[in-house]
């Protein structure tokens, strides 16, 4: 439940004062709710008494008829203004939600964030935060306002009637409810989290049943496809039978006990009035009291439905959220070599174990040097730590004599580019896409840049830049969309660029062309290159070849 809590914290703090008037206007609604039922009571009762003792034309029936009229409009207009606050108050919490969330994404290690596949992603991010939207309305203030409508009902009806008949509705609303409650919450919250589950497997699976359909239809996959999604819809929904089928029993407890509450304050109010404690018309204001605050427990029903969910859903959200402090940055010198790794090597993930034997090089302005070795051998990695987006295992790696590491993320995504294997495209123009680098560039610009990866022509008879790409940048080949992640790189104009095999799918002419391209844009950058192919070798300065390290054993 911590996690729970922390949500709870966070979506309350940053809409504090407009959660305070809703939950105030819910109070209010109670309130009146309750006076609404116990004032009609009183009044029906000492009317048709002040009638039967030959007393009804000198009974006020003005002002009780009144009050009953300024109960009903006010609540409604209570309850509206409720609504209005609190949804608009939760709307803006959930916005800021995802905000932070995705910051805590945006700085998570890069490995971490290349094994999320976007669909995945999304779908959970989208899904968890929708689990949350009720975590106000239907959890935390309801329940608030409930007990404390509860309490303030039971003291003034202690004060009014009775304190026996205070009794009863305490125990019975205050105490009964809640174990209710704590008891259908440990019933449901494995459903309700398969459910969960089940509707985030069903969407996944939708959406790359959409997203992949040639490849599907291509390798004959499809039927395979909609049996996944069937199979995840079944999932979902035996779950949700399950969690409504315990919301149904849980209300038909609560409905009981609230009848049992209402039997017993006409039992003992009639008892009371019997022995002449009371009138018969203080006796009625505890019943009717009593049966209103059956609205003051209705949303626990709810709550059951959703607080399984809601717990999952905070538990894969909070530590996404955790903030990541940075070091202050410092500015690199300008005189000093643009990159410089000593005795440096990299590990895989947690391991302490090198990839490669300790290498020493250094890459100045304007020069390219290519970092050669078979396949698995940490080229990747290493051009990863020299991003700062991962640690040396041992040595180090300074950009300008400062770690790269303690660079300020800011300052560093300035300093630095870097174009990894997997390319990233969005669903949008060609200008989009290249302006996620550099927002102001002018179109001129794309197009200087299009031109050196050699692909402003392809461009041009796809449309211009105004050319739509389609889901993660359908549209356009393998080759093409490399080389346009490439032109995106180049808008940075980076004193780093850091290339992750980057003519590869191209001919060995226009991979040529395309490094060419890529030094004359960047006279004065220095570029670390992960060179598989030999156009990419034969175009360094110099090579570093990274040995693997001899396993013992």
């Amino acid at each position: 439940m911590r996690p729970l809590f922390r949500i709870i914290r966070m979506v309350l703090s940053g809409e504090r004062r407009a959660f305070v008037q809703g939950m105030a206007l819910s109070v209010t609604v109670l309130i009146m709710g309750v006076a609404l039922l116990a004032l009609s009571g009183w009044f029906i009762t000492a009317a048709a008494a002040a009638g039967m003792i030959g007393l009804g034309t000198i009974f006020n029936v003005f002002a009780p008829s009144a009050m009953v009229r300024f109960l009903a409009l006010g609540r409604t207009a209570a309850r509206y203004g409720e609504r209005l606050t609190t949804h608009d108050a939760t709307l803006r919490a959930l916005s800021n939600l995802r905000v932070r969330l995705l910051r805590g994404v945006l700085v998570s290690p890069y490995r971490r964030i290349e094994r999320l596949r976007a669909s995945v992603f999304l779908n959970r991010v989208t899904s968890d935060v929708d689990a949350l939207d009720g975590l106000a309305l239907r959890l935390v203030l309801p329940g608030a306002a409930g007990l404390l409508v509860i309490c303030g009902a039971a003291m003034a009806v202690a004060l009014l009637v009775h304190p026996a008949l205070a009794a009863v509705i305490l125990m019975g609303y205050g105490i009964g409810p809640t174990l209710v409650f704590f008891w259908g919450q440990s019933r449901a919250d494995a459903p309700s989290r398969k459910a969960q589950a089940g509707m985030q497997a069903l969407r996944s699976r939708v959406i790359d049943l959409i997203a992949a359909r040639e490849e599907l239809i291509a390798f004959g996959q499809v039927p395979a496809a909609r049996t996944g999604a069937a199979r995840a819809a079944d999932v979902q929904s035996h779950a949700q039978a399950e969690v409504d089928r315990i919301e149904r029993t849980t209300g038909h407890w609560i409905d009981l006990m609230g009848w049992a509450v209402v039997a017993a304050a006409l039992g003992i109010g009639g008892a009371l009035a019997q022995d002449g404690a009371i009138t018969a018309a203080e006796a009625a204001i505890g019943i009717f009291a009593a049966l209103a605050l059956s609205e003051a427990v209705a949303p626990v029903r709810r709550a059951l439905s959703e607080i399984g969910r809601m717990r999952a859903a905070a538990k894969r959200i909070v530590p996404m959220m955790t903030k990541v402090h940075v070091a202050p940055g410092l500015t690199p010198a300008a005189d000093a070599p643009a990159l410089v790794a000593d005795a440096f090597a990299t590990a895989s993930g947690t391991r302490a174990i090198p990839l490669f034997e300790p290498v020493s090089f250094a890459v100045a302005a304007g020069e390219t040097v290519a970092l050669t070795g078979r396949s698995g051998c940490g080229k990747s990695t290493a051009l990863l730590a020299a991003a700062g987006q991962g640690v040396a295992c041992c040595g180090v790696v300074q950009l300008g004599g400062i770690d790269v590491a303690q660079i300020d993320a800011d300052l560093r995504s300035t300093l630095i580019a870097m174009v990894p294997q997997r390319h990233a495209l969005v669903a949008g123009t060609i200008a989009e896409n290249l302006r996620l680098a550099a927002p102001q560039a002018l179109d001129a610009d794309l197009w200087a840049a299009l031109q050196a990866v050699q692909l402003d022509q392809t461009i041009r008879r796809k449309g211009g830049l105004e050319a739509r790409l389609g889901f993660r940048g359908d549209g356009l080949s393998g080759g093409e969309g490399r080389r346009l992640v490439l032109a995106r790189a180049l808008l940075r104009r980076p004193k780093l660029l850091l290339l992750d095999e980057p003519t590869e799918g191209l001919d060995a002419p226009l991979a040529t062309r395309v490094l060419e391209g890529i030094r004359a844009t960047l006279p004065n950058a220095a570029i670390l290159m992960a060179a598989h192919r030999p156009e990419e070798v034969a175009f360094a300065d110099r090579v570093v070849a990274l040995s693997p390290v001899a396993r013992i054993g």
